[in-house]
């Protein structure tokens, strides 16, 4: 089985409601889908997240990074030498994770049709059912409330609830919150680095003062922070979790060996796809760190191979893999099965898709 074409293509999918975070608002998804064609007729879907904000990829960025310098270094290369093609794709450009990562799902898909597997199965076969979180986006705090409730309804159990934009009114949302859906469900919070150190440690501190019942924190401040990240873990009781701060496998040793974190929040689109992901997740293990499996603004294409990583590893013990529940349409055929909170794994080789749609390639 040898890589024949590589072909890019768009895909648009309305949202429900828009989505807001302290970062930014999204009403449409608008995202890069990559179709690996082979000599044998196999065909490895992938897909790329437009998401400035935190990785710095755009459509056009993605797009030239694929077509121009990863395409060219494996076309004719065999499926078969996998190693082979891993290493190709990470040197093929600095940073640029997105279009790494879409590469990645479709070589990942490809190595299980050859070898008539599921991606979880490769990857290690820990389970084949996940139950996710649901974001709640920032609103106002009525509305949040009205959101987490609905929520509920549809039987999640955890919330994970956007805040960031004004530490006062984000206590004020997390305790109408918290009244309106009881002390069943769990709740997270997500800052989106939304806080200063000292100012994070202060509000972290009033929501346990509160009984607010937190399960963790989400990357509280900013990114390249670490030093602040690192003062805001020791300087609180809930569990710290670091998403934006941790991209790759370096930074993972880094945040874990300096403790700057409780726990590392692992994503496709920064960790350049699987591959990676993987050594972030062993990372962790070896130093006795669970891991997040989350996810950016993505189609069922990108959460199918995300579900297969979080169903292969048991270190990946929390699940953020709920944007295509936050979609109005689903152009994608076969992949991980969703219903509503939970996510089942199918036994098809690699991610299992049968067709998608919608998309316009180049």
């Amino acid at each position: 089985m040898r890589i024949q074409d590589i072909q890019v293509g768009e895909i648009e999918i309305p949202l429900k409601k828009p989505f807001k975070t302290a970062l930014r608002e999204v009403n449409v998804l608008e995202n890069v889908v990559v179709k690996i064609i082979t000599d044998t007729g196999n065909i490895g879907y992938g897909e790329a997240a437009i998401t400035p904000v935190i990785t710095g990829d755009i459509m056009g960025s993605i797009k030239w990074a694929i077509l121009e310098h990863i395409g060219p270094k494996l076309i004719g290369k065999s499926i078969e030498n996998f190693e082979e093609l891993m290493y190709l794709l990470d040197n093929s450009l600095i940073n640029n994770p997105s279009p790494k990562a879409a590469v990645d799902m479709a070589l990942y898909d490809l190595y299980g049709q050859l070898y008539k597997l599921p991606v979880y199965k490769l990857l290690g076969g820990y389970r084949n059912e996940i139950i996710t979180d649901i974001t709640i986006s920032v609103n106002e705090p009525d509305e949040m409330a009205q959101d987490s409730l609905n929520a509920v309804k549809r039987g999640y159990k955890t919330l994970k609830i956007k805040v960031g934009r004004d530490w006062k009114k984000d206590l004020e949302r997390l305790k109408v919150i918290r009244q309106a859906i009881g002390h069943d469900v769990r709740i997270r919070v997500d800052v989106n680095q939304g806080w200063k150190p000292k100012e994070a440690v202060m509000i972290i501190r009033k929501m346990e003062d509160l009984g607010l019942d937190i399960e963790l924190v989400e990357q509280p401040v900013k990114a390249n922070d670490l030093k602040g990240l690192k003062f805001v873990t020791d300087n609180v009781t809930l569990p710290i979790l670091a998403d934006e701060s941790c991209f790759s496998p370096l930074d993972a040793i880094n945040i874990i060996q300096n403790r700057a974190s409780d726990m590392v929040n692992i994503k496709l689109m920064k960790a350049g796809g699987i591959h990676n992901a993987l050594k972030i997740c062993h990372i962790a293990e070896v130093f006795g760190v669970e891991c997040m499996i989350g996810c950016m603004m993505e189609s069922k294409i990108g959460l199918t191979a995300a579900s297969h990583l979080a169903g292969g590893k048991m270190n990946i013990t929390k699940f953020d893999l709920d944007s295509p529940n936050l979609l109005a349409e689903d152009p994608i055929y076969g992949g991980s099965q969703y219903d509503e909170y939970k996510i089942t794994l199918t036994e098809k080789p690699g991610l299992g898709f049968d067709k998608i749609e919608d998309v316009i390639y180049d």
